[in-house]
């Protein structure tokens, strides 16, 4: 796979002069956008504009073809069984929220909702809203020293009151791959439902949501390389049609007097407002762009970039690699000892490396693991060698510089 001709489609990337190139590895907090999916959204924009559904001149078909065509190309893209079971959201937040709201009136007091220590600030507080609301009791999986679930944990203590299992398909704070397929075969056996956040997941492998066999799957645009604002919520269909609306307002309705309302069918009722279309159209482009990608070559790519990465970041004196599962994305989380994550970071940026530094909104993972936070380096599918050895030279120019 040629690294340079997939880097020249992105604008960001490749129309920067050599002297402020940026080595852009944050890439679990956004992806850069390919000169497709920019082109498509400003082609909308041009062409196109208008509101979807319910019109009936020709360029509010046009739109609603398109806004549609995208939810199409979300369902195949994720292996949904059918479009219907794709519902806009702004993003993975949003998703995971518009879930937890609609179950409550399921849950009972005394019913569990597993978590993981694992997990992004956006699959801890909407549960605890939830749990707070119904009398429900919070729990976790724990994890070990490198960062992995405990799974013989969870498989002893799951029982008939564990009613929701939210997870993270990839961990966004220490690359931790989870095995989400058992997680859902042991869940399944008590009857209860799995959530996976898959913020992390997509912009890397395929995803099968049928061959996970999860419930509901989240994930954001801007994760994926398409715009931001926008995500998807996958949910079996079966389980969509008995949620109640989340949201109120036009486009999620069917007939409404002043004494009552009734709602569309499932995807809609839960797309209340004038949706994000060209967002919805971005994130169809930045689908069907990335499937067209050779995936086992992909594949091979990030996991030689995260090999080298990690084998000459270990190489820095005093340096401490946070989170070492055996199944990993291509992120690393580092600390220098001694020295503060942010204080690193703003050397590295000095140094023209883009990376993450913080708790990456996951304060309970970082509890877990005794520290306040990393630096985080987080590769994507136009990251190359050359990119890993202007870090390492960074790191170390770092170290020296705060040695001082």
């Amino acid at each position: 796979m040629m690294i340079e001709s997939i880097r020249d489609q992105f604008p960001l990337l490749a129309g920067r002069s050599q002297r402020d190139q940026i080595v852009y590895l944050d890439n679990a907090a956004t992806t850069q956008k390919p000169r497709v999916v920019l082109d498509g959204v400003r082609r909308y924009y041009e062409n196109t504009n208008a509101n979807v559904h319910r019109g009936v001149h020709t360029l509010s078909e046009e739109a609603t073809t398109q806004f549609e065509a995208a939810r199409e190309t979300i369902a195949r893209f994720l292996d949904a069984a059918e479009s219907e079971e794709i519902v806009w959201t702004r993003g993975t937040t949003e998703a995971i929220n518009l879930v937890a709201y609609s179950l409550i009136e399921f849950l009972k007091p005394g019913d569990e909702i597993w978590l993981t220590e694992l997990e992004h600030h956006s699959n801890i507080v909407p549960w605890q809203f939830a749990a707070s609301r119904a009398g429900a009791k919070i729990k976790a999986v724990p994890i070990n020293a490198d960062g992995e679930l405990d799974l013989d944990y969870f498989r002893s203590q799951v029982s008939d009151r564990s009613r929701i299992l939210a997870v993270a398909h990839v961990s966004n704070a220490i690359g931790t791959i989870n095995p989400v397929a058992e997680l859902a075969r042991v869940m399944h056996e008590f009857d209860g439902l799995v959530v996976v956040d898959g913020a992390q997941a997509v912009a890397h492998a395929p995803v099968s949501v049928r061959d996970l066999n999860v419930d509901f799957y989240a994930c954001s645009g801007h994760k994926m390389f398409g715009p931001t604002g926008i995500g998807v919520l996958y949910g079996r269909r079966s389980l969509l049609d008995k949620l109640p609306p989340w949201q109120g307002g036009g486009e999620m309705i069917e007939k409404v007097t002043l004494a009552r309302s009734t709602f569309q069918e499932t995807p809609f009722k839960f797309e209340a407002g004038t949706p994000n279309i060209a967002g919805a159209i971005g994130m169809g482009l930045a689908a069907d762009y990335f499937s067209k990608l050779p995936q086992a070559e992909l594949h091979a790519h990030e996991q030689d970039l995260l090999n080298y990465a990690t084998s000459n970041l270990q190489q820095i004196p005093d340096i401490d690699i946070v989170g070492n599962a055996a199944q990993k994305g291509p992120l690393i989380s580092f600390n220098l000892k001694g020295q503060h994550f942010h204080d690193v970071g703003t050397l590295l940026n000095n140094q023209g490396i883009a990376v993450r530094t913080g708790h990456h909104c996951a304060m309970p993972l970082m509890d877990a693991l005794g520290i306040q936070g990393t630096v985080r380096m987080s590769m994507a599918l136009y990251n190359s060698r050359a990119d890993v050895d202007q870090l390492v030279e960074a790191v170390s120019k770092a170290q020296s510089l705060l040695a001082e």
